[in-house]
């Protein structure tokens, strides 16, 4: 019975260490992939952003609408690298993290496995304690009872031999996977900032260096409030034609207007997925 006793405190450990597995990694992945989908609507936005400074820019003098331009480029670049950042947090952290409910699973049938031949063996240990009060002098059926007695602990002895490896392997693997998981995360994430520290940088160096008394004195010409002499730069660079669209060569800013027209493809309800369950986190490319 102490063996048995054993065995209970054995299981005990094991149920806790996958049940503990099931709970936060299953919260990590529903945290994961709302993070992620998070990720994925501030680039839409952002992409929505870069579609209006562009249509903006058409309506503005020519200083302005060259440092909006310019503006608008920088922007859609840390929207190619956020794309970047949603598919990899994907791939690398919410995919892993989604895979545990299957092995989950598997090691907890290999528990529930366990815990029927447990209670096998203590079936058998009652039956026989019950034959020893009831019938001291039944020697074959005691015999029997103890025969039945041993090959269940023999049983219960193997399936715990087997358990304790299994979980053993899922216990090492757990460890190594959480470190790497996070480990990724944090590297695509440290990727991201870093690559769009550089582009914002960029960016306000670019507007910090507008210069807006050229576009006032351009201003002021068209209006004629200056004097007489209308000495602004041509009228064909000053007011724009809707007919000449400003040219758009940054191959970001077409990403940014591509992927603004697929996200109006789009139904609001798609992109509001619900991520509670883990094994449909989905994010919208």
């Amino acid at each position: 019975m102490n063996i048995v006793l054993s065995r209970d405190s054995q299981v005990r450990i094991m149920e806790n260490t996958v049940a503990n597995a099931e709970k936060y990694f299953g919260q990590f992945c529903t945290l994961m992939a709302a993070y992620t989908r998070k990720t994925a609507k501030l680039r839409d936005k952002s992409d929505l952003l870069v579609k209006q400074l562009i249509d903006y820019a058409n309506t503005e003098n020519p200083e302005l609408r060259s440092t909006i331009k310019n503006f608008a480029e920088e922007l859609a670049k840390v929207q190619d690298y956020r794309q970047a950042e949603v598919e990899r947090l994907e791939m690398k952290v919410v995919e892993p993290l989604k895979r545990y409910g299957v092995q989950l699973k598997g090691t907890r049938a290999e528990i529930k496995r366990f815990n029927s031949v447990r209670n096998n063996e203590i079936k058998q240990l009652e039956k026989l304690e019950r034959l020893r009060q009831k019938s001291p002098s039944d020697r074959q059926t005691i015999t029997q009872a103890e025969s039945n007695v041993h090959k269940a602990s023999i049983d219960a002895s193997r399936t715990t031999q087997q358990l304790e490896e299994t979980i053993d392997e899922f216990q090492k693997q757990k460890l190594k996977d959480i470190q790497k998981i996070f480990l990724d995360f944090v590297t695509i994430e440290m990727a991201f900032h870093a690559k769009a520290l550089e582009v914002y940088s960029s960016a306000f160096q670019n507007l910090d260096n507008y210069d807006f008394e050229r576009d006032m004195e351009d201003f002021r010409a068209k209006i004629h409030i200056a004097s007489g002499n209308y000495d602004a730069r041509p009228a064909s660079a000053t007011n724009p034609s809707s007919t000449l669209p400003w040219s758009i060569g940054s191959q970001s800013v077409r990403s940014s207007l591509q992927r603004q027209r697929d996200s109006e493809d789009d139904s609001e309800e798609n992109e509001l997925q619900d991520f509670s369950d883990p094994e449909h986190a989905q994010i919208r490319r």
